[in-house]
């Protein structure tokens, strides 16, 4: 019975990049892998035994811990588990049940996060004991995010945010967009929250203290489904991907030394593209007065890309369900496209490197 290599290899089911950005794991119909983004190598692979399917893999940071969920037409666990991997001993050492499906899995050193499709439960990672439960409106990307003892996930009506303030013990709810969240991403001191709609024309940049919009800034006029957002290391630029195949970098003025927003630009950052229109702000469609990217990367449209700031300066990374990699350059006096420094398919490593 003939078939190709790519079969054994298993098609790739999710991807994610773990909390610092230097590692990502790839979910795959027959197991799962681990890569390092600079330089990239794969670091491990597990080919499941009988060729199980994992839709979920998050990372701890760069440890030996992951959780899993089953997924795919050959599941290798059931999917309303999470199971609890260590690689050192290639076994499960624990495992959470829920009565429903597993959308997503958020780990922190001490935190693991479940998300069902309208509900979210936090868990002491030392004894898997249950610390905190949350409902929220329907939720099916699963979305929710954690950074420094925050936590954010969709509130209990569309397109509204719920903050966790876990330290302080304090809960926050406001309203992010009309329409319903498509993606959110917390800056790595979880004092920044990005959020977009399911328009995905708007991306909004929020205060996690109170709340508050700090900034504004547009994808594109056209709708698009948001599939990552991402801050960079000092959250003075973010990333977007969506489904039109473009990956935009924004300049933001929130400043993570100081929560003073207007803070002076210095002059080697270009000026915001509204600038020279202010003068007819009144005369213009309010959307003029958002403030556009400063660097774009074109990639083939309808794929799923995620995205993440390299270690090195100005350099983003993306990948591609189609396993697809790129690391490219953006000039942030310029703007304009990014410059690709490499691109691979990281499911065939060794062929490429």
């Amino acid at each position: 019975m003939g078939h190709n290599a790519d079969e054994d290899m298993g098609r790739l089911l999710n991807i994610s990049f773990n909390q610092d950005k230097g590692c990502f794991a790839a979910g795959t119909t027959t197991g799962f892998r681990i890569y390092n983004c600079d330089p990239l190598r794969e670091i491990f692979r597990r080919d499941l035994i009988g060729g199980g399917g994992i839709r979920v893999v998050q990372m701890l940071f760069r440890s030996n811990i992951l959780a899993l969920v089953g997924g795919g037409p050959d599941p290798q666990y059931p999917l309303n588990k999470v199971m609890i991997w260590d690689d050192h001993q290639s076994r499960c050492i624990g495992e959470l049940s829920f009565r429903s499906e597993v959308k997503s899995v958020r780990l922190l050193r001490d935190l693991i996060v479940v998300i069902l499709l309208q509900k979210i439960f936090v868990y002491n990672f030392a004894d898997l004991k249950l610390l905190h439960q949350i409902e929220t409106v329907m939720n099916p990307n699963g979305l929710c995010e954690l950074s420094n003892a925050v936590l954010v996930c969709p509130g209990l009506q569309k397109g509204q945010v719920r903050l966790e303030h876990y330290s302080s013990k304090r809960t926050k709810f406001f309203m992010a967009h009309n329409s319903r969240l498509s993606s959110m991403v917390l800056s790595s001191d979880g004092l920044f929250l990005a959020t977009s709609s399911s328009k995905g024309t708007l991306l909004r940049v929020f205060n996690t203290l109170d709340g508050s919009l700090l900034q504004e800034v547009r994808r594109g006029a056209d709708r698009a489904e948001i599939c990552s957002l991402a801050f960079s290391s000092t959250a003075q630029w973010l990333a977007v991907s969506s489904d039109k195949g473009t990956v935009h970098v924004f300049n933001l003025k929130v400043d993570s030394g100081s929560l003073n927003i207007d803070r002076a630009r210095s002059s080697s950052e270009p000026s915001s593209p509204t600038s020279h229109l202010s003068f007819i702000k009144g005369v213009l469609p309010k959307y003029f007065s958002s403030e556009w990217s400063v660097a774009q990367f074109r990639l083939q449209e309808g794929m799923q890309y995620i995205v993440a700031f390299g270690h090195q300066k100005n350099t983003v990374v993306i990948l591609g369900m189609d396993g697809s990699f790129y690391r490219c350059k953006f000039d942030p006096a310029v703007g304009g496209e990014m410059t690709q420094i490499e691109s691979h398919n990281f499911l065939k490593l060794e062929e490429n490197l």
